[in-house]
Order: C-alpha cells, then structure tokens, then sequence
C-alpha cells in the first residue's frame, strides 16, 4: 500500500440528509424505532492514516474540532480499534480526520468518520475484510455508520442501520445551511417525546414501526424534485426548532429565496432546501449567502466510503 512509501491511505465518506424521517413510539429499552430515506450528498470527510505504534487522532479542515474528543471516546478511534481487534493487528495508526460536514448537524459527520476509518485501516494493514464484515463493524459504532458505508440512497428501519438501497434516478441538487450551533441528538429525541406527551390528545397513538411513503420513493425513482418536495418530511423537525427557533427563519428564508422545499435535516441544526435543477440551486445559494447564512450546494446520491487514488 502507499502507506509503506511514507504516503498515507486516504478514505472519503460522505455526509447525509434524511429525505424523511419517521420515528416510532419510544420502546421499553428507551430506543425509538425509525424508518428513513437517506442520501448521501457531497460534502465528505477525508480520512488518512499512517502506520504507528499507537492509535492516535488529529484533525483538520475548517470546522473547529476543538471539543472533540481524540481518545477512544472518539468514533473513529473505535473503529480503527474493531478493525486490528477483528484482523489480530497489534501496530497501532495515525489518523487524520478533514472534517467539512459539521459537527451535530444532522449530517452523520461523526459516522462518515468511521465509515471512512474502517476501509482506510482496512487497506492500511491489508486486512482484506469483506463487505458484509464491514458492515458488521459498520453497526456496532452507530445506526448512520453503515450508510456512511454504503452511501448513494437507502431506506433504514430499525435504528437505521438495516439498510435497502433505493433506486433513484439522476441528480438532486441542494443547498444546505450549516449550523452556526449544534444540536444534542438524544435531547431532540426527548423534545419529541414531550410534545408528543404534551399534545397526545390530538396526535393520537403514535406507530410503533414507522414506515416509508410510496409517494417519495416514486418520485425518486422518476428522479423528480419537485414531487420529491412534496414528500419530504422529518419527525424530528418540528422538536429541533422548538429548542432552536432560529430554524424555523431559516426554513422561512430558504422557501422565500426559491427552494422547491427545505427541511430539518436528522436532529438538525442543518437545514437542507432542496432545488429545482444546478442553476436554481447557485441562485438559492447566493440568496441564503446574502442573508449572512453559511450556505453550501451539494448534489446527491453520491457514493459511500472508499479509498481515493493516490494523489486523490
């Protein structure tokens, strides 16, 4: 590998936006099921690895990581760990993580860090783990991790990670806005829990098991924005913005600036408008940019984690 040429193993995973998400009733281990259309978009983390003595982390990239953790509490630390428990390495690895999805945005940043750490680790030590040994690996870091894997555009049930790809057709062009803040998954889960709590009288006996609409994975299928617009839809969304109202401006401005439809992306903060077509979607960028948001275009399905050509 290029590794033994002094040059790193370099591994690419990208972010994601939930197309929909729906979130069952809390279960009795606490843990709600879900049922979600992921696609992974192109704003992508860069992974490269070193061979040393022990595990070790650092970063780059212009988002700030200086709270985040760099020992084993750190995720893709973890995985790096999986992969020489699994194949019985006992060197350890230096891994650089550039990081460009945010962090607690909604965007599985921290999953395609791990995705990506696994096939680098994978390739470093020529472990030759399958695909399915991946994923397995994959599962037990995190419910988004084995979509970071297989990227392009899947359904998740369960916890999110029992995965079936979708067939969708062409490109889908978005612009996202990426968070000044972060957002706590687990307190977004609980917010939904207490509105749900709050309002059950006119919400009903929420699912159990949440399940996907047919409309959304025609519209898909027709690679069709605008039907897709229709559909979107995020459970999460509407606790997200009550412990950040500053979200529900941004949906505001993104739907008057042109967007075909804009929503919560995951637990949020990032916000994804979805666009007409490439020309549309520079058009909503340069809007939200004017109204002082961090705003970035991206386009989706992409593909999911994989080691770059060298110089890549």
């Amino acid at each position: 590998m290029s590794a033994s040429q002094g040059l790193p193993v370099h591994a690419r995973a990208p972010g994601k936006v939930n197309l929909y998400l729906g979130v069952g009733a809390v279960g009795d281990d606490g843990y709600h099921e879900v049922a979600t259309v992921y696609q992974a978009v192109s704003l992508y983390e860069d992974v490269r690895v070193w061979p040393a003595e022990d595990i070790t982390l650092s970063f780059s990239g212009p988002i700030d990581c200086s709270g985040l953790p760099r020992d084993e509490r750190n995720i893709a630390v973890r995985a790096a760990q999986l992969v020489a428990d699994l194949a019985g390495v006992t060197t350890g690895v230096r891994i650089e993580i550039e990081k460009n999805v945010p962090i607690a945005g909604g965007m599985g940043g921290g999953s395609a860090d791990a995705a990506a750490t696994l096939i680098a680790c994978d390739a470093l030590w020529e472990t030759g783990l399958s695909r399915e040994q991946l994923h397995e690996l994959a599962a037990q870091l995190g419910a988004d991790v084995p979509f970071a894997l297989a990227g392009g555009t899947a359904i998740g049930l369960g916890r999110g990670d029992e995965l079936s790809p979708v067939l969708s057709q062409g490109r889908f062009d978005w612009v996202l806005v990426l968070p000044r803040g972060e957002l706590s998954t687990p307190a977004v889960y609980r917010e939904l829990d207490a509105h749900r709590e709050r309002h059950a009288g006119e919400l009903g006996p929420v699912q159990r098991h949440p399940s996907v609409s047919t409309e959304l994975l025609q519209a898909l299928r027709a690679g069709d924005p605008s039907l897709l617009a229709e559909n979107l839809a995020n459970d999460l969304q509407a606790p997200a913005i009550h412990l950040s109202d500053e979200l529900a401006e941004v949906l505001e401005l993104g739907e008057r600036a042109g967007a075909l439809a804009g929503l919560v992306s995951g637990s949020g903060p990032t916000v994804a408008f979805l666009a007409e077509d490439r020309e549309a979607a520079i058009d909503l960028q340069i809007g939200l940019s004017a109204s002082q948001l961090r705003a970035v275009r991206v386009s989706g399905p992409v593909h999911g984690a994989r080691v770059m050509p060298l110089g890549g």
